[in-house]
């Protein structure tokens, strides 16, 4: 399918119209795993249950036409339970063969749900699938449907009998987004929404083909070299030996961004560029992603806990520490 930028731009505004009549506020979570959704990466979202993470995914797929599957992990998840496997499967004839069952990872949107309560091998395995997109069982790798988004939830309030994600298993996400409490009108119109005779839907206004147009497109927006530069500087700034790296950054954190960093700050900002009806890429497009996508990249050490300094101020300190590049005097 052929679609131009103008088309792409309408298509994602009006996907993001659609979400909105289920989801209520949570604007930022939203246009996040829109970006994640443009460029072919995964989201990880962290917040307390009930802030409409599972509704989200759901509208989302059905505003694409695409299909979605939800695992809830948990410690006795085995990887075939999410890649599938075969099974012996009798004919009318009374003839028995192996016959693979894909599992939940074969659909379109996976909500991985508390993917922290999973064994290492589990999630090691969802993570396989996010960066090849394929999946490997029973002898033969079958490809996984296109466009395929992963998006895992983490809940930040209840630690006991989990197994967070390495820094290594992190990078895999593009970005990651903090759900926050719904304000006390949002709230209100939830309740309004949810407690009554019908629940609000969403409605089917795209498919595979259109979306995979679109992340086409956001890939040939133009970036211009200087600002290729600036995201480089941005990465550069969170290693902790590099010179032009913030004091804090220098104190707290042990192991910055990893090229996979910079990757999706150019791809989050193409993103962010078309869903403006931008022809190109801008240095504060670069700048508005940086935080969710950097703030899951920074490893910092228990100097940092127990000075109570976050990631996210810590990537603040960065965009300060990294002035907006400018070309002739002209700012960009």
């Amino acid at each position: 399918m052929q679609m131009n930028p103008d088309d792409c731009t309408a298509l994602v505004h009006a996907i993001e119209q659609e979400v909105g009549k289920v989801i209520i506020g949570q604007q930022d979570l939203v246009h996040s795993v829109l970006l994640c959704l443009m460029a072919e990466g995964h989201a990880l979202v962290e917040g307390v249950p009930g802030l409409g993470k599972t509704e989200l995914l759901k509208a989302l797929s059905i505003a694409c036409g695409l299909s979605s599957s939800r695992v809830q992990f948990t410690p006795d998840l085995m990887p075939a339970d999410i890649t599938g496997t075969q099974v012996i499967e009798e004919s009318s004839d009374g003839r028995r063969s192996f016959v693979f069952r894909p599992g939940p990872l074969f659909a379109g949107f996976v909500l991985a749900d508390e993917i922290n309560r999973a064994t290492p091998k589990t999630q090691s395995a969802l993570l396989e699938a996010m960066a090849e997109r394929t999946i490997t069982a029973a002898g033969a790798t079958r490809p996984l449907p296109r466009p395929f988004l992963v998006m895992a939830t983490q809940n930040p309030i209840e630690q006991e009998g989990t197994y967070p994600l390495p820094e290594a298993q992190l990078d895999r996400f593009m970005m990651k987004a903090l759900v926050p409490y719904p304000a006390a009108g949002e709230l209100a119109e939830i309740l309004r929404r949810t407690t009554g005779g019908a629940k609000p839907t969403s409605n089917q206004i795209a498919d595979a083909e259109s979306l995979q147009a679109v992340v086409s497109m956001t890939r040939q927006v133009p970036v211009a070299d200087h600002l290729v530069e600036h995201a480089v500087a941005l990465v550069m700034a969170t290693h902790p030996t590099n010179g032009s790296s913030p004091p804090r950054i220098t104190k707290y954190v042990r192991v910055g961004s990893s090229p996979r960093g910079a990757q999706a700050l150019i791809l989050g900002a193409k993103a962010e560029a078309l869903i403006n009806g931008r022809p190109n890429v801008s240095a504060a497009d670069i700048r508005s992603v940086a935080p969710s996508v950097l703030r899951h990249r920074l490893l910092t050490g228990y100097e940092a806990a127990a000075d109570g300094v976050t990631t996210d101020q810590l990537v603040s300190d960065v965009l300060e520490a990294i002035p907006t590049p400018s070309v002739s005097g002209r700012g960009i």
